[in-house]
Protein backbone atom coordinates (compact mmCIF):
# COMPACT_ATOMS: atom_id res chain seq x y z
CA UNK A 1 0.00 0.00 0.00
CA UNK A 2 1.46 3.37 -1.02
CA UNK A 3 1.35 6.45 1.85
CA UNK A 4 -0.97 10.01 0.29
CA UNK A 5 3.07 11.33 -0.01
CA UNK A 6 3.88 8.96 -1.86
CA UNK A 7 -0.01 8.88 -4.24
CA UNK A 8 0.32 12.71 -4.02
CA UNK A 9 4.13 12.75 -5.73
CA UNK A 10 3.05 10.33 -8.32
CA UNK A 11 0.12 12.73 -9.08
CA UNK A 12 2.14 16.02 -9.34
CA UNK A 13 4.70 13.95 -11.36
CA UNK A 14 1.95 12.71 -13.92
CA UNK A 15 0.50 16.15 -14.59
CA UNK A 16 4.32 17.07 -15.12
CA UNK A 17 4.54 14.22 -17.73
CA UNK A 18 0.85 15.52 -19.50
CA UNK A 19 1.61 19.18 -19.31
CA UNK A 20 5.08 18.18 -21.56
CA UNK A 21 3.07 16.60 -23.96
CA UNK A 22 0.51 19.33 -23.78
CA UNK A 23 2.58 22.04 -24.47
CA UNK A 24 5.75 20.84 -26.39
CA UNK A 25 4.29 18.17 -28.24
CA UNK A 26 0.92 19.11 -29.88
CA UNK A 27 -0.97 15.83 -27.86
CA UNK A 28 -4.61 16.84 -27.00
CA UNK A 29 -5.82 16.53 -23.24
CA UNK A 30 -7.94 14.18 -24.37
CA UNK A 31 -5.95 11.90 -25.31
CA UNK A 32 -3.90 11.83 -21.96
CA UNK A 33 -4.93 9.41 -19.11
CA UNK A 34 -2.74 7.36 -17.19
CA UNK A 35 -2.89 4.27 -19.37
CA UNK A 36 -2.31 6.11 -22.18
CA UNK A 37 0.63 4.08 -23.71
CA UNK A 38 3.81 6.23 -24.76
CA UNK A 39 3.05 4.36 -28.34
CA UNK A 40 -0.28 5.66 -28.96
CA UNK A 41 0.01 9.13 -28.24
CA UNK A 42 1.26 10.36 -32.02
CA UNK A 43 5.14 10.80 -31.12
CA UNK A 44 7.09 9.21 -33.99
CA UNK A 45 10.48 7.63 -32.46
CA UNK A 46 12.10 11.05 -32.81
CA UNK A 47 9.49 12.79 -30.94
CA UNK A 48 9.70 9.92 -28.37
CA UNK A 49 13.11 10.46 -27.61
CA UNK A 50 12.83 14.55 -27.25
CA UNK A 51 9.39 13.44 -25.01
CA UNK A 52 12.15 11.45 -22.48
CA UNK A 53 14.76 14.60 -23.02
CA UNK A 54 12.04 16.89 -21.95
CA UNK A 55 10.41 15.18 -19.14
CA UNK A 56 14.09 13.90 -17.82
CA UNK A 57 15.33 18.26 -17.78
CA UNK A 58 11.77 18.90 -16.12
CA UNK A 59 12.90 16.63 -13.49
CA UNK A 60 16.61 16.93 -13.51
CA UNK A 61 17.98 13.72 -13.98
CA UNK A 62 18.67 10.44 -16.52
CA UNK A 63 16.65 7.86 -16.50
CA UNK A 64 18.94 4.68 -17.30
CA UNK A 65 17.45 2.69 -20.36
CA UNK A 66 17.57 -0.13 -17.84
CA UNK A 67 14.87 1.43 -15.75
CA UNK A 68 12.93 2.15 -18.43
CA UNK A 69 13.52 2.23 -22.32
CA UNK A 70 10.80 4.45 -24.38
CA UNK A 71 10.77 1.96 -27.26
CA UNK A 72 9.70 -0.70 -25.15
CA UNK A 73 5.65 -1.87 -26.24
CA UNK A 74 3.66 -1.15 -23.21
CA UNK A 75 4.76 1.31 -21.27
CA UNK A 76 1.69 3.99 -20.32
CA UNK A 77 2.17 7.14 -18.31
CA UNK A 78 1.48 5.59 -14.88
CA UNK A 79 4.63 3.20 -15.27
CA UNK A 80 6.56 6.29 -16.34
CA UNK A 81 5.32 8.25 -13.93
CA UNK A 82 6.28 5.61 -10.98
CA UNK A 83 9.58 5.15 -13.01
CA UNK A 84 10.53 8.42 -12.41
CA UNK A 85 9.31 8.77 -8.63
CA UNK A 86 11.33 5.54 -7.74
CA UNK A 87 14.22 7.25 -9.37
CA UNK A 88 14.01 10.00 -7.19
CA UNK A 89 13.46 7.98 -4.27
CA UNK A 90 16.19 5.89 -4.45
CA UNK A 91 18.54 8.73 -5.81
CA UNK A 92 17.65 10.96 -3.18
CA UNK A 93 16.91 14.30 -5.80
Amino acid sequence: MTSNASTADQGSTYKTIAEILVSKFQVEQSAITPESLLSELGLDSLSLMEFVFAVEDAFNLRIPEDKLDPREAGIDLKKLANVIDDFIQSTGK
